[in-house]
C-alpha cells in the first residue's frame, strides 16, 4: 500500500497508467472526428451553405480534456485510492474479531457493525481471512435445525464475513468473555508452537464495560490475548455506554425508580418513562446523574387507573434489554374497597374492623370508603365487607352480578353475621357461633394449622414466633359437606374451617370466619394478616403464581434492544418455586412467564450488579472508540465519474459526427406544436385540468387490468427498489404455488406520475430520502385508499414504530393523507387467520407492533385501508432469478421465513378476499341465533 499523506492507494502499481497519458494526449489530438457525410441536392447544399469550417482537422480542446479526465479517473480508480486508510496488520494470519454481542452492544449497535464492515474490507484487500467470535453465550439449537448462516469461530472469506455478521444481534443477557475465548486462545498457542505463518491480528470490538459474573477481568483476557497475537480495542464513548434501570420499589403511593450508569465523571440527565401493554406513555420523569456519582432515583407517583395499567419502565433513547424493566402484579396498585354505611362513625378506632383493614392494605393498594353503589361505579379489584348490616335487595344483586364479571368480595364474621346469615356466603352457616376460650368455657384459643398446597395462602409460614402467638378465641362455624374441604383455604389445628371460598363466574366470594378487628382474634395484629390480604387482592387479576405451583412457561421475551415478542422455542419454563432466585441465561431470557392469567416478570437488571467501565489497559494494546477515524473509499466516486464522462464523451462524438442531426431536423419540426401545446395547458382553467386528475399510461392500464399483480412504490433508493421488487416477485411465486390464486410479476409504482387503482396490494418501504407527498400524489393516494386498495407501510426498522426515526420517516410522509385511526393488531384479527392460523407476523426482523384500522369499521367489506410494521418483509420473501433467498432471517433463522410467507399469503388473501374468513369465524354464534 503507497501512502501520501492522508490519501493512501491499495493497487499502486495501477499509477504506472498514468504514465501513458503525454501519449494518449497525443494520439488523441491527431485522431480528427469523422466527416460529415450528406447527399448533393443541389439548392439544399446551397441554403446550409456556411462560413465557419464545421470539420476541423484535430479534436476540440475540450474534448481532449473530457477524455484525459476520463483515463485519469479509471487509472486513479483502478489504484484504490483511501482517505484515512488503516495501516496494515500484524503477521500473516487471519482477521479476528471479537464482538461483544451482550445486551451492553445494544446501545451502539449500529457503530460496532460499521466498524466490523470496515475491518473485514481492509482484511478483503490484505487478502486476509476472517475469523468473528461473539462473546454473549449462544442458546441452544433444536435437534435437526441447520442456520442459514456460517459457522461462528471458523476462518472465513471476507465474503461470509460479511454474511455473518449481517445475521448478529445483541443478545439480552450478559456476556461471558473467558468461555467464548479459551477455545481461541487454545488455538493461537498451537499456531504458535509450530513452524509456519505467523498468526494474524486480534481486533476486539468491546461494549466498554467488565462483566457483571464470575471470571478474569478484561484487561486480564486481553493480557492474555496479547502474550500470543498483537492486540486492538474498540469500545464506545463514555456517553454512549449502556445504563441500566433497576426495578421499582415500591413507598406507598410512589414508586422509588433508579439507574445505575457506568461512569461517574461528569453531570448528566436522562428521562424514564412509564408504558402501557399498548404503547401509551403514562408517565415521564427525569434522572439527574451528579458528577463523581453513578446512581440517580426519582419518584412517580401515578393514579390508581394508569399504575394497574403498567406494563414497562425503559430509559427514554436506551435501547437495550437492561434499560427496561418490564412490570407485573408486584408493582401494581388494586383499588380496595371498604363498605362504609352512611353516618357510621368510628369514634374508638382500635376497635374498628376497618382501621386494621386499611392498616394492612394501604402500604400495597389505593383503599375506598363508600357504600356499595358508589364503590362498585367505580373500577374496583375487590370488595371487603366487616360484619355490615343484612344488605338490602338491589345492593345484594349488583354485587352478585359483580362477583359474576370477576370480581373479589371478601366478608368477614361479627356478631351480626353470627345472628342473621344471608345468602352471600360460599358455604352455609350453622346458627349462633363458636367461642374457644372465656371464664363460660372449657376450650382453649386455637391457632393456626399450616396452609394446605390447594390454598392461595400455601407458603406462608404460620409457625414462627411472630404467627405462632395467633389465637382464635371465635368464630362462625360451617355446616359439614361434601364440597367443604374443597372450599376450604386456612383451617385451625383442630381442623375447623377458618376461611372459606367459593368461585362464582369469573369471580370469587370469601368468608373469614372471624372479625376483621381483634374482638374475635388476635390475627388482625399479625403480620401474617398484612400477607394474606396481598394474596388476595392478587387472587383478583390472577397476577400471582402459586409457590410449589406449575412451573412456568415462558409467553412474552426480550430481545437484545428490549422489544418484547414472542419466547423463542430454546426457552425453558421456570420452576414456581425457583422464579425469585432465577438470573437471566440463554435457558431463561428476560421476559413474561406464566400464563395469561398469571404471570411473572423476569428483569435482566435485577441480576446485575452495577455496571464497571473498562479500566487502564496493558501497554502497546491499541484503543480507540467507534466512529473516531473514518476510512472513505474512493474508488466507487472515481469509477462512476469515468461512467458519466464516457457518456458525455459518446454524446460529444455523435454530435461532431453529425449522426445527431438526423433527429434534431424532425424535433426543429415539432418545436412549435409542442411550445403551443404547453401554452395552452398553463391558460386553461382549473376545471379543465379536473377532467382526468390521474392520467395513466394505457399499457401499464391495459397490463395491470389483463393480470392481478402486487405493486410498490418506487422510493429512488435503487437497493430498497430492488429488494421491494424481489420480495413481491418472490411472495407472488409462493403464492402461485401454494394457492388458487395466480399473480403476475410485480409492478414498481411513482406517485407522483402513476395510477394505482388496478393494484389491491401496495407495499410502501420507508426510507430517510423519500421526500413528503405532493397534493397531486395525496389525492392519488386518497383515491386508491376510499376505492378500496390497502397500503402496507414498512419501516424496515430494527424495534418498534412507536418511536425512533422510523415513526418520524413515517409521520412525514404519510402527511395529508386519509389514515384512519389504527390499534396494534389483535390475536384474533381476521389477518392472523385468513389463509394460515399465525400468532406472530415475523419478517427479516421480528417483535415490531403490527399497527391495523379499529375493528368494528365495516368499510371496505372489514378490510383495513393501511398497516403499518417495520419486520421489513420484501427482505425476508426476497428471491433471485434461480429462486435462492437473497437475505438472512434473524434471530430465527428459516423456521421464520416460512412464518413471513404465511403472512404474505395471509395478506394476499386479506386484501383479495375480504372479511369472509371472519364470517366463518362467527358462523356458529350466527346458526345460534337463528335456532339452527
Amino acid at each position: 500500500m503507497l501512502t501520501l499523506g492522508s490519501i493512501s492507494f491499495a493497487a499502486p502499481w495501477a499509477l504506472l497508467g498514468l504514465a501513458a497519458l503525454p501519449v494518449l494526449c497525443w494520439l488523441l489530438r491527431l485522431t480528427p472526428p469523422a466527416p460529415w457525410r450528406m447527399s448533393f441536392p443541389p439548392v439544399r447544399l446551397l441554403l446550409e451553405l456556411t462560413s465557419v469550417e464545421e470539420s476541423p482537422a484535430k479534436s476540440p480542446l475540450w474534448l481532449l480534456i473530457l477524455r484525459l479526465c476520463l483515463a485519469t479517473a479509471l487509472i486513479v480508480g483502478a489504484a484504490h485510492p483511501l482517505f484515512n486508510a488503516q495501516q496494515g496488520m500484524s503477521g500473516s494470519g487471519p482477521l479476528i474479531l471479537i464482538i461483544d454481542d451482550g445486551w451492553a452492544s445494544a446501545a451502539n449497535w449500529p457503530g460496532r457493525r460499521q466498524a466490523a464492515g470496515a475491518l473485514i474490507d481492509r482484511a478483503e484487500r490484505e487478502e486476509r481471512r476472517v475469523v468473528i467470535v461473539t462473546t454473549a453465550p449462544e442458546p441452544a439449537a433444536e435437534p435437526g435445525e441447520e442456520s442459514a448462516l456460517p459457522p461462528k469461530g471458523q476462518a472465513l472469506a471476507p465474503a461470509q464475513a460479511r454474511r455473518l455478521l449481517q445475521g448478529l444481534l445483541p443478545k439480552p443477557w450478559p456476556t461471558d468473555r473467558m468461555a467464548a475465548l479459551a477455545p481461541l486462545l487454545d488455538e493461537e498457542r498451537t499456531a504458535r508452537s509450530k513452524s509456519g505463518p505467523q498468526p494474524g491480528q486480534v481486533v476486539w470490538l468491546s461494549d466498554g464495560l467488565e462483566e457483571t459474573g464470575e471470571g478474569g477481568e478484561f484487561a486480564q483476557v486481553v493480557e492474555a490475548l496479547k502474550s500470543l497475537v498483537a492486540v486492538s480495542v474498540i469500545e464506545d464513548r463514555p456517553h454512549r455506554r449502556a445504563m441500566i434501570l433497576r426495578p421499582p420499589e415500591a413507598e406507598g403511593d410512589a414508586l422509588i425508580i433508579g439507574a445505575v450508569r457506568p461512569d461517574t465523571k461528569g453531570e448528566r440527565t436522562a428521562a424514564v418513562r412509564a408504558m402501557s401493554a399498548d404503547g401509551r406513555l403514562l408517565g415521564r420523569e427525569t434522572l439527574r446523574f451528579a458528577d463523581g456519582g453513578n446512581l440517580a432515583e426519582t419518584r412517580m407517583v401515578l393514579p390508581a387507573e394508569l399504575r394497574n395499567r403498567l406494563a414497562r419502565f425503559e430509559i427514554e433513547d436506551e435501547r437495550t434489554a437492561g434499560a427496561v424493566v418490564l412490570v407485573d402484579e408486584r408493582w401494581r396498585r388494586r383499588p380496595v374497597g371498604l363498605l362504609v354505611q352512611e353516618g357510621a362513625a368510628d369514634d374508638q378506632p382500635l376497635l374498628s374492623a376497618h382501621y386494621y383493614l386499611a392498616r394492612a392494605l394501604e402500604p400495597y393498594t389505593e383503599v375506598r370508603r363508600g357504600a356499595i353503589g358508589d364503590l362498585l361505579g367505580r373500577e374496583l379489584a375487590v370488595l371487603m365487607l366487616a360484619d355490615p348490616p343484612p344488605l338490602e335487595e338491589k345492593d345484594r344483586r349488583a354485587m352478585e352480578q359483580w362477583i359474576d364479571g370477576g370480581g373479589v368480595v371478601v366478608r368477614f364474621a361479627g356478631p351480626r353475621l353470627a345472628k342473621t346469615a344471608d345468602a352471600l356466603l360460599p358455604v352455609e352457616l350453622q346458627g349462633g357461633d363458636r367461642s374457644l376460650g372465656g371464664a363460660m368455657s372449657w376450650d382453649k384459643p386455637v391457632s393456626l394449622a399450616p396452609f394446605e398446597e390447594s390454598s392461595p395462602f400455601h407458603g406462608l409460614d404460620v409457625s414462627g414466633t411472630a404467627s405462632g402467638d395467633i389465637r382464635i378465641r371465635r368464630q362462625v362455624l360451617a355446616k359439614p359437606s361434601l364440597g367443604l374441604a374443597e372450599k376450604t383455604w386456612a383451617r385451625l389445628n383442630d381442623g375447623t374451617p377458618l376461611i372459606t371460598a367459593e368461585q362464582r363466574n369469573k369471580g370469587w366470594l370469601v368468608l373469614v370466619h372471624t372479625t376483621a378487628n381483634t374482638n374475635w382474634s388476635d390475627l388482625p395484629l399479625s403480620g401474617l394478616f398484612v400477607e394474606m390480604l396481598r394474596r388476595i387482592v392478587a387472587l383478583s387479576q390472577g397476577a400471582v403464581a402459586k409457590p410449589g405451583g406449575p412451573p412456568l412457561p415462558p409467553l412474552e421475551t426480550l430481545d437484545g434492544f428490549g422489544r418484547l415478542g414472542p419466547a423463542p422455542a430454546d426457552a425453558l419454563a421456570i420452576a414456581s418455586d425457583d422464579f425469585g432466585e432465577t438470573r437471566v441465561e440463554p435457558r431463561h431470557p428476560p421476559g413474561y412467564y406464566g400464563d395469561s392469567l398469571a404471570r411473572q416478570a423476569l428483569n435482566l437488571s435485577a441480576g446485575l450488579s452495577d455496571p464497571r467501565a473498562v479500566g487502564a489497559l496493558p501497554g502497546g494494546v491499541a484503543r480507540q472508540a467507534y466512529g473516531k477515524v473514518v476510512e472513505v473509499d474512493f474508488r466507487p466516486w472515481l469509477l462512476g465519474a469515468a461512467l458519466v464522462m464516457f457518456i458525455l464523451d459518446l454524446i460529444a462524438s455523435l454530435a461532431l459526427r453529425g449522426l445527431l442531426r438526423p433527429l434534431h431536423r424532425p424535433l426543429n419540426r415539432l418545436a412549435p406544436a409542442m411550445a403551443l401545446s404547453l401554452l395552452v395547458m398553463a391558460a386553461a382553467p382549473d376545471g379543465f385540468a379536473q377532467e382526468d386528475p390521474f392520467p395513466q399510461d394505457d399499457t401499464l392500464a391495459m397490463s395491470a387490468s389483463l393480470n392481478t399483480r402486487l405493486a410498490y412504490i418506487i422510493t429512488g433508493n435503487t437497493e430498497v427498489d430492488g429488494i421491494s421488487r424481489a420480495g413481491l416477485a418472490g411472495l407472488s411465486v409462493i403464492v402461485n404455488r401454494r394457492t388458487a390464486a395466480e399473480l403476475a410479476e410485480p409492478f414498481g409504482i411513482d406517485p407522483e406520475i402513476d395510477a394505482f387503482n388496478f393494484f389491491p396490494l401496495l407495499y410502501w418501504p420507508v426510507t430517510g430520502e423519500q421526500r413528503p407527498l405532493s397534493a397531486r400524489a395525496v389525492g392519488r393516494v386518497n383515491a386508491y385508499l376510499a376505492g378500496g386498495g390497502t397500503i402496507l407501510f414498512d419501516t424496515r426498522q430494527q424495534g418498534d414504530i412507536g418511536g425512533g426515526d422510523g415513526a418520524r420517516l413515517l409521520q412525514r410522509l404519510v402527511a395529508g393523507l386519509d389514515v384512519p385511526p389504527l390499534n396494534p393488531i389483535s390475536p384474533s384479527h381476521v389477518l392472523n387467520r385468513s389463509y394460515y392460523l399465525l400468532n406472530d407476523l415475523p419478517g427479516r426482523w421480528t417483535g415490531s407492533t403490527i399497527w391495523v384500522e379499529l375493528p368494528g369499521e365495516r368499510v371496505n367489506d372489514g378490510v383495513s385501508p393501511v398497516i403499518v410494521g417495520g419486520n421489513d418483509w420484501a427482505a425476508a420473501w426476497a428471491m433471485d432469478e434461480a429462486q435462492r433467498y437473497l437475505f438472512p432471517v434473524v434471530p430465527g433463522g428459516e423456521r421464520q421465513r416460512e412464518i413471513a410467507y404465511r403472512f404474505g399469503i395471509n395478506l394476499v388473501m386479506y386484501t383479495l378476499t375480504g372479511n369472509y374468513k371472519s364470517d366463518q369465524v362467527h358462523l356458529p354464534e350466527i346458526l345460534r341465533r337463528l335456532g339452527q
